[in-house]
């Protein structure tokens, strides 16, 4: 009998992934929930520009798909990220190694580590970090780029660009004095010392301290409850507030109208207040 290829392959023998990418950017989605988890453990989790852009990838089509309505960023092993990985140095286009135009380090950094904060921050869904270990420079930024933060007792933020002689980059100067104020975010920045869990939730940049058995289980109970949230306008939220802070007051309270005359249109709208009249719990389906 002939065999097919089918028949040649084992079940029981592991495939290897089409795509290296994939094992280090794991993604899996659950009950509406889009997993997104850093896998260099070996590295804690230091980002090289592949998988960069794989996770601007899987934020954007986190935003188009109507079937995700939260995202967790998480890590394995013992670092949640440690920055961006620096070992093979900015792209020299082509040109000679050491050779530096003038240019080159702000594209980069344009083009590269801000480009992934601003996927974080303009997702259109609801994002959770769980941050697992470690959290420092671009790692801590992209953390406190989500919309909530949940951190592991043992995990720990730092602003490590002045131990480079470096200014923070990847929204940094942004990020922080929005989270904690200016002088607070000067501390952090010009000394770079380790800020513990516990401390970073004190001073606001972190929602919850859980054991780190708890990690995973209580980010999937928040992104569950936010998947069965009224999508839309959660979206619309999160947009509002993140640009609260560089308008003025008039502005914001016509952005604020439009966001509401524009939610008004959705269906889960239209539940809620259905729900509220009629006297019971709303079923949202993210429309």
């Amino acid at each position: 009998m002939t065999s097919s290829p089918e028949d040649s392959v084992n079940p029981a023998e592991p495939v290897e992934p089409a795509d290296p990418l994939d094992s280090l950017v794991l993604h899996a989605t659950d009950n509406h929930v889009s997993w997104i988890t850093l896998n260099r453990p070996e590295a804690l989790n230091a980002i090289t520009p592949d998988q960069r852009e794989r996770l601007i990838q899987h934020f954007s089509h986190a935003s188009s798909d109507p079937d995700v309505r939260a995202v967790v960023i998480t890590a394995t092993g013992r670092g949640f990220c440690a920055g961006a990985d620096l070992r093979g140095g900015p792209s020299t286009g082509g040109r000679l190694a050491g050779e530096r135009v003038a240019g080159d380090v702000a594209r980069t950094i344009r083009l590269g580590a801000q480009r992934l904060i601003g996927a974080v921050l303009d997702c259109e869904k609801p994002v959770i970090a769980a941050v697992n270990g470690t959290a420092a420079g671009l790692g801590a930024h992209l953390a406190l780029a989500c919309d909530l933060v949940l951190a592991a007792d043992s995990a720990k933020f730092i602003e490590v660009f002045v131990r480079r002689g470096l200014v923070p980059d990847g929204g940094g100067a942004y990020l922080l004095p929005r989270l904690i104020g200016p002088q607070r975010a000067k501390e952090l920045m010009f000394f770079g010392d380790a800020l513990t869990a516990a401390d970073a939730a004190r001073l606001g940049l972190v929602n919850r301290v859980v054991p780190p058995d708890d990690l995973e289980k209580t980010a999937r109970d928040w992104a569950e409850r936010l998947a069965a949230g009224p999508t839309r306008a959660l979206a619309l939220t999160k947009q509002l507030v993140n640009a609260s802070l560089d308008t003025d007051r008039t502005t914001a309270f016509a952005a604020e109208a439009a966001a509401q005359e524009i939610n008004m249109t959705t269906t889960d709208a239209n539940e809620g207040v259905a729900a509220f009249t009629e006297r019971r719990t709303p079923h949202y389906r993210g429309r």
